[in-house]
């Protein structure tokens, strides 16, 4: 587990970096500053030098541990191995998360650092960058927003949730009326912190991704399970960082929801699992 004082100066090291790497450059790029990685994926000089500054600092918090960060990854995708060895730790690092809204001056975009020991994450930080509100999270220590608690519960009514374009459009054409009342309103924000952001305030009741990238979830499913939700892939097992980037998630406020969510997406025609959410 992080020790005494260490999360502290983690969440201080992803402001510090906020401010000096990510915000002034929001609004701000030129074409220059932008590229494509491919197709529909971008990344700015801000996501660069977010990540450098983030694992310098991250260096010197726990000196030795190395730091799987998603730019890095784009170079080198053995670094991925590091999540998955038993025993050791690694940091996951998503230096802007949100770089498409980033990019198009969109004010929704987050910063997200995972711990993660023996192949799980142990404690998680999200940063909504441009709203300043930060969650942690410790594994067995429970989750705050802003630094206080919390603790989830369904709503008395369908649940709303985060479902990528694609996906939603696939539930609103194959779905029966009667299934789709199962589920209320679906959206994306183009964001997964951001979207766990709203989740543990209660804002939003679920997310569904096809795609589990761990600097995208390894936090945030942390974070609403320590609330007392769960998270779990397509196949039903529990989700972790070291697990696959092509099997799914679900995130969901309580197993019930996660369960009538997990109902919705049966009910869809498994070639739609293809599809990038």
């Amino acid at each position: 587990m992080p020790g005494a004082g260490d999360s502290e100066r983690v969440a201080a090291l992803m402001r510090d970096t906020a401010a000096a790497e990510l915000l002034p450059r929001f609004r701000n790029l030129t074409k220059d500053d932008v590229r494509h990685k491919r197709p529909g994926d971008v990344v700015t000089v801000a996501d660069v030098a977010s990540e450098q500054r983030l694992a310098a600092g991250l260096a010197r918090i726990l000196p030795g541990v190395p730091v799987v960060g998603e730019e890095s990854v784009e170079n080198d995708a053995s670094l991925l191995d590091l999540i998955g060895r038993s025993g050791e730790s690694c940091w996951i690092v998503d230096p802007l998360d949100g770089t498409s809204n980033f990019a198009a001056g969109r004010d929704i975009f987050a910063m997200i650092v995972c711990l993660v020991h023996d192949r799980e994450a142990i404690a998680g930080w999200i940063l909504d960058v441009p709203n300043e509100r930060m969650a942690v999270a410790v594994k067995g220590q429970g989750v705050a927003l802003e630094g206080r608690p919390v603790k989830l519960a369904a709503q008395q009514r369908a649940p709303n949730g985060y479902i990528g374009f694609r996906t939603r459009k696939e539930f609103d054409r194959q779905l029966a009326p009667g299934q789709r009342k199962r589920l209320g309103g679906l959206t994306s924000l183009n964001c997964a912190g951001r979207e766990y952001i709203e989740i543990l305030s209660g804002r939003a009741d679920f997310s569904l991704y096809r795609r589990t990238k761990p600097w995208d979830h390894a936090a945030g499913a942390l974070m609403v399970r320590e609330a007392g939700g769960s998270a779990e892939r397509f196949d039903g097992t529990t989700y972790g960082p070291a697990g696959g980037t092509e099997s799914g998630i679900i995130t969901a406020v309580t197993p019930e929801v996660l369960a009538d969510v997990r109902a919705v997406l049966e009910a869809v025609q498994i070639p739609l699992l293809a599809l990038r959410s």
